[in-house]
């Protein structure tokens, strides 16, 4: 599987994988196909997925710029095609709490707005017209311990303070009776506006939008090699684009070394999920599997899943450390024996589909939309697997930026995405954080 710490390139018109995804969604909207000629463009975004597909849309809605994106693939070939479809109001992995003691109550809450306008923004455009599958309201963040139930009632308590947030305490026998029976919960908290749908008909709806706001969208057409100037030269197999902007929007799957403002400055991180046969009448029965509502757990290395639309479960969690080893089915098998530690009336359960991909982590836990000093390349990255919702309300703000608007004064705004200490060795601490994560986990 391409690795992006050590390939240079994704490939040029790769197939979607065998996901769950692909095989149920239909045809791909039309895009413009390989690009076959040298170009000059006002912008070039460089990925078709979330990110790069809203910032198009809204520079052409907005701002009257009409793009053009080069994908080295299909769209949403990457992570936006390959995730588990959770709309959440939140984004990296920095507590709002954390964010309130290092940069204050105005800031935390401006953070806070940002990733409420996230899930409000994908909310307006399905409402637009994207038929994407969306499920019943709701998130349940489970305790996997019985000490992790008080430090989600106490989360619930701050929020509700800090937010008027509301958020219902399930204790273990309301969640078992009132949701799903898991064995592995020992309580829960909920949220009433967390929800799931089927991602990649979302990304397909956008750019069905950004197509008829004018956005050309070019797929199979990977950017090869990049000459930095005023005018900026991007080299791919059949054609030159000369642009005045670029857009970097590939995220966790931006090839090594693949531009200098960005380098070293993301780790990217496989993300393995399953989907399951069907579950039968009496299998839902026998779990009490009520509810739709999409569920995470609180250990370090969480493990996420629902109920989808034609009763088979979706689960994921960490998979290789590796694109090497991210095909082994250790990984995928390793996830059905925990859900059906979860769930011990499925131990006959079978994978039907089994895939990962590349989430991007940044080294101080949040997304990061900046810009070279020269204001002609913009990226943003860093979404550390929480980005389904808040990609789009990135992409918004890199259009302002691009349009030379103006944006809030935020920490995702102002600052460059911090680089990792010793680069070259960031899959060694990748390896001792999951080794620590799997004791903290077990243990405390």
């Amino acid at each position: 599987m391409y690795d992006p710490l050590h390939d240079k390139s994704p490939g040029c018109g790769e197939k979607y994988p065998d996901s769950y995804w692909a095989n149920i969604s239909g045809t791909a909207p039309d895009n413009e196909g390989v690009l076959t000629q040298d170009i000059d463009v006002d912008v070039a975004i460089i990925g078709a997925g979330y990110t790069g597909l809203s910032c198009a849309l809204h520079l052409a809605r907005e701002h009257g710029i009409k793009a053009h994106i080069l994908e080295a693939n299909q769209t949403a070939w990457g992570c936006s095609g390959r995730n588990a479809g959770f709309i959440l109001k939140s984004s990296g992995r920095k507590s709002f709490s954390t964010m309130q003691k290092q940069w204050g109550e105005e800031v935390m809450r401006g953070i806070y707005h940002e990733m409420e306008a996230g899930v409000q923004t994908v909310n307006d455009l399905i409402g637009e017209g994207i038929d994407c599958d969306v499920q019943d309201l709701g998130y349940i963040k489970v305790a996997h311990k019985k000490n992790k139930l008080k430090e989600l009632v106490d989360l619930a308590k701050l929020q509700k303070e800090m937010f008027g947030y509301d958020v219902q305490i399930l204790s273990k026998d309301e969640l078992n009776q009132q949701y799903m029976d898991d064995h592995n919960a020992y309580g829960a908290i909920r949220y009433q506006d967390g929800f799931g749908l089927n991602p990649l008909k979302l990304a397909w709806g956008y750019q069905r939008f950004a197509r008829k706001a004018g956005v050309r969208i070019h797929c199979s057409t990977p950017v090869t090699d990049w000459q930095e100037g005023k005018q900026h030269q991007l080299i791919t197999p059949l054609g030159i684009v000369k642009a005045k902007k670029v857009v970097i929007a590939t995220n966790g799957y931006t090839p090594k070394n693949f531009n200098n403002l960005v380098a070293d400055r993301t780790l990217p991180v496989l993300s393995q999920i399953i989907v399951t046969e069907p579950l039968s009448d009496d299998q839902i029965a026998a779990c009490n599997f009520l509810t739709s509502n999409v569920v995470m757990d609180t250990r370090a290395l969480k493990y996420y899943y629902r109920k989808l639309p034609d009763n088979r479960l979706l689960f994921g969690g960490r998979g290789a450390i590796t694109g090497k080893g991210a095909e082994d089915p250790y990984y995928a098998n390793r996830l059905l024996s925990v859900l059906k530690t979860s769930f011990p009336p499925l131990q006959s359960l079978n994978i039907a589909y089994a895939w990962s991909g590349w989430i991007c982590m940044a080294l101080d836990d949040l997304p990061h939309i900046y810009q070279n000093e020269a204001n002609n390349v913009f990226y943003s990255m860093g979404y550390c697997g929480s980005g389904v919702s808040f990609s789009v309300q990135a992409g918004k703000r890199l259009a302002e930026k691009v349009a030379e608007k103006a944006v809030p004064h935020l920490p995702l705004y102002d600052s460059a995405l911090p680089k990792f200490p010793l680069a070259p060795l960031r899959r060694v601490g990748q390896w001792g954080y999951f080794h620590y994560g799997k004791i903290k986990d077990t243990w405390f």
